[in-house]
């Protein structure tokens, strides 16, 4: 059943995907994960914030961002200000605080709307993984390596397998849901 285990791994990979891309919406609440992926303009090249500095959160409504280089406190603090997620960091020269504002609840409403876009690029993945599964059992029950209700078998496995994970990224979607719009 090396098609099952491969659909596996590839449906596993796509819900990872998707925890991830949850993990960077911002909530109410202060979350490292929501700093990590910002790029910032040091050693003359783009790289993302977690390979410069410690990201804490010691606080639900502060971030603190700690750089390994005191140099780059300056080019940090302006690609956060800068990033799309409407943050007012400020510095003490060595250590950056970003206060996490409360949502407002048209805000909110548009992150739910994100949410639901980013879980439908996920059962997408799941569907594409899906369509690979199956198109490739059907090539092995036409050159008759399976036996037709082998393959029928399979087939219903792989949808089964997709289930298991659409209703899994309904969960995940569910539970982020609720977290923005908790007041």
């Amino acid at each position: 059943m090396k098609t099952l285990r491969e659909t596996r791994t590839r449906m596993e990979k796509a819900l990872e995907a998707m925890r991830r891309e949850f993990a960077s919406v911002r909530t109410g609440k202060a979350s490292p994960a929501l700093l990590e992926h910002i790029r910032v303009e040091a050693y003359e090249a783009q790289m993302p914030l977690e390979q410069l500095a410690t990201i804490g959160a010691p606080e639900p409504r502060l971030l603190i961002v700690q750089p390994w280089d005191k140099n780059l406190v300056g080019a940090i603090e302006k690609s956060i200000r800068s990033s799309d997620l409407g943050l007012n960091p400020s510095n003490d020269g060595t250590v950056i605080h970003v206060p996490i504002p409360p949502l407002n609840e048209e805000r909110r409403q548009e992150l739910v709307k994100v949410l639901h876009k980013m879980a439908e690029e996920g059962r997408v993945s799941l569907r594409t993984a899906r369509r690979a599964a199956n198109d490739e059992i059907k090539s092995r029950m036409k050159s008759g390596e399976l036996s037709e209700d082998e393959g029928h078998r399979q087939l219903e496995e792989v949808q089964k397998l997709t289930d298991e994970y659409v209703e899994k990224i309904e969960v995940l979607l569910k539970s982020k849901e609720e977290e923005v719009l908790e007041v």
